[in-house]
């Protein structure tokens, strides 16, 4: 049984970031290196939102299984967090990709993963084709109340039938004079109880599942959009995630993202920036467990001696912070390439591959070195264990970011007819 010295380090972990002083520092100087001072300010003023207004109330969000979306929508649109790299024009900053990139790293501090899952699903999944190819009715409509923090966004692309398979989706959009009218089943799809309107994928024609589909600004309380049911998840309980039924959903078909037949192409075009934002994302939660195990070993003893002095345990510590250092400069160094106009398919693929499996290593390691105080909800470790865990799942499974580096590297066995 653990001793009640343990069980208190334990619940005051949760709800506090505990560093030690080395680790913090060097941290400090990677991050310095890289991102430059309007880059380190703007994180300032995400991290104080964090502080005040989160993480002081994740643990009721995380318990009543919901967050309060529009209001927290609202203090970060007021910052102009949620429209750094968006046009100037539609209330953005107009700023390049890295800034996006430093702000997600820093909401790695929120002590869940629901949350900053959720804000990443306004910002680099459900805009970026909008901002990119929109016109100018629908980023008037859609992307500048989503940049201010007025309205909440959701993303449509995975259904009961697939997720990973994009190409396969079989939602359809026919059109009916000016209108599009639409039918089809979405699943797994995150804010959708909060949401004010949906980027939706459609096949809007018949023919190649490459070119048939199309990126549609869909409103949420438009006649046909049924919310089916909220999915109970093991993790990220804080962030609703829904089935949604579309049943002769009527809409504009000016409310096209760009060209029709192009959404699949605009799609994989937005994977990238949501890529890379989930794997700058858990680099933070990743620091944050190594260091609280770390402080949590220094105080528990065992035989005589505090944890950390057995030397497979502070070598396996030293293994994975090494590990997390490699993918912050593949991160990095990706991030350049993307501000830079290249194309890095490869190697967002590749952090996305390597951030999920390296969160499972991270966090099962870590558990395993807190014992019978790891199997808690009291302790942060125990939660990122469960919300992290969908990193290797969302946005693309480990299998397919495989797929799509096989490619890259033109050992994929092509298709036999």
């Amino acid at each position: 049984m653990q001793s009640l010295k343990a069980i208190k380090l334990g619940k005051s972990l949760l709800s506090r970031d505990v560093h030690t002083g080395r680790v913090l520092a060097q941290q400090a100087a990677v991050q310095a290196d890289f991102y430059e001072e309007d880059q380190r300010s703007m994180q300032k003023t995400a991290r104080r939102i964090i502080d005040e207004d989160i993480n002081p109330f994740v643990d009721q969000w995380e318990a009543e299984g919901k967050y309060p979306a529009h209001k927290i929508f609202k203090k970060l649109g007021d910052a102009g967090l949620l429209g750094v790299n968006k046009p100037v024009e539609y209330g953005g900053m107009g700023l390049d990709f890295k800034y996006n990139m430093a702000l997600n790293e820093e909401l790695g501090h929120i002590n869940c993963g629901g949350v900053p899952m959720s804000i990443a699903v306004q910002t680099d999944m459900a805009t970026p084709a909008l901002a990119r190819f929109g016109s100018d009715h629908v980023k008037k409509t859609f992307l500048e109340p989503s940049v201010l923090g007025d309205v909440v966004a959701c993303l449509g692309v995975s259904e009961p039938g697939g997720g990973s398979d994009v190409a396969a989706a079989t939602t359809s959009a026919v059109r009916r004079g000016d209108d599009l009218v639409i039918n089809g089943q979405k699943m797994w799809i995150t804010n959708a109880f909060q949401a004010d309107w949906m980027c939706l994928l459609a096949n809007t024609s018949e023919g190649n599942p490459h070119r048939n589909k199309s990126l549609i600004c869909v409103p949420m309380n438009t006649p046909g959009v049924h919310l089916a049911k909220k999915i109970d998840k093991m993790g990220m309980k804080c962030s609703d995630t829904a089935v949604i039924y579309l049943d002769d959903v009527r809409v504009p078909a000016k409310n096209i993202i760009g060209e029709e037949g192009m959404g699949f192409t605009y799609q994989m075009m937005q994977f990238q920036e949501e890529r890379m934002a989930a794997s700058v994302l858990v680099l933070q939660p990743m620091e944050t467990v190594i260091e609280q195990t770390i402080a949590y070993l220094r105080e528990r003893h065992a035989f005589g001696q505090p944890l950390l002095n057995n030397q497979y345990i502070h070598f396996r510590l030293a293994e994975l912070a090494t590990e997390v250092e490699m993918l912050r400069s593949t991160i990095y160094r990706a991030t350049d390439k993307y501000v830079a106009g290249e194309d890095v398919t490869q190697l967002a693929s590749m952090c996305k591959l390597k951030c999920g499996r390296l969160l499972r290593e991270v966090n099962d390691s870590c558990l395993q070195f807190w014992g019978g105080m790891g199997f808690t909800n009291d302790v942060l470790v125990s939660r990122m264990y469960r919300d992290m865990r969908l990193i290797s799942i969302a946005g693309g499974a480990d299998e397919v970011m495989l797929g799509i580096i096989c490619k890259g590297m033109g050992i994929l066995p092509k298709k036999t007819k």
